[in-house]
């Protein structure tokens, strides 16, 4: 049987996987029979990809990733659970990613224009937004969330069913055992919030007048008087028409499993 354009003779394609348009398949490559890649994907080498997974258009997988093997979750007994990526991903060596369990929906999700470094891990029934990154060994545990465009630095380890907002940032080897808010900066062992992703913000292309506010809105939130719910209530009136602050107390009044990461001390100028 000839090998069809752009898969290498020693890749293993299951019967039942769906291929689009213009995949390109390296060697030693394994593809289940459940998997499905979109128009212009591209399998390195030495990639697997297995279970009920579906990969969007253009994403690219390098050597030794392992995507779609079952949940490493004690308590899972097989269920049909899936795994979903988006476009445009870059994913790098030795990245693995799960899928769903019976406990959190059955499904994780990464969305478009992502980047996973070597040896990065997205656990069970996670959601991870468009555009975020994982710098090398970032490990996230499972029932996690992941807001848009968040970064997160070399080997940070985030706690199960915690949160982290969009445009957040969370330091090279922190701990985040709690939420993070979107826009906010976590660093540390135990990572506490050490100010706004400013950086952030500017490459994004974040308006002057948009980044001062987040930073009044901030100090407003953490400062010593009252409860964090009360304050949030005060920023929630006093800033009422902008969007970003308006992400933060959606955030915070949604409430999860974990607390929410404070400062440390009195947090200042972020």
């Amino acid at each position: 049987m000839t090998t069809p354009v752009g898969i290498h003779p020693s890749a293993v394609i299951e019967d039942g996987a769906t291929l689009g348009a213009d995949v390109r398949v390296g060697p030693f490559c394994h593809i289940g029979a459940e998997v499905s890649l979109g128009d212009g994907c591209e399998l390195v080498s030495h990639v697997v990809v297995a279970g009920r997974t579906a990969i969007g258009p253009r994403t690219r997988l390098y050597p030794f990733a392992s995507i779609g093997h079952p949940p490493q979750d004690l308590k899972f007994r097989g269920e049909a659970s899936t795994l979903t990526i988006g476009a445009d991903c870059l994913i790098r060596e030795g990245v693995t990613m799960n899928p769903g369990t019976a406990g959190g929906g059955l499904e994780t999700t990464v969305g478009d224009g992502c980047t996973f470094l070597a040896n990065s891990h997205v656990g069970h029934d996670c959601r991870v937004g468009n555009g975020v990154v994982f710098s090398n060994n970032v490990m996230l545990a499972g029932h996690c969330s992941v807001g848009d465009f968040a970064i997160l630095g070399g080997g940070a380890a985030v706690i199960q069913f915690a949160r982290v907002g969009a445009h957040a940032f969370v330091g090279g080897l922190s701990g985040l055992e709690n939420d993070c808010i979107p826009y906010g900066m976590a660093l540390g062992n135990r990572a506490y919030l050490s100010g706004l992703n400013i950086i952030g913000l500017q490459r994004r292309g974040f308006a002057r007048e948009d980044i001062h506010a987040l930073r009044r809105a901030y100090r407003l939130l953490f400062a010593p008087e009252g409860t964090l719910m009360e304050r949030v209530e005060d920023v929630a009136a006093e800033f009422d028409s902008h969007r970003g602050v308006a992400e933060i107390v959606a955030f915070i009044r949604a409430g999860g499993k974990r607390s929410i990461c404070t400062p440390r001390e009195s947090p200042g100028a972020p």
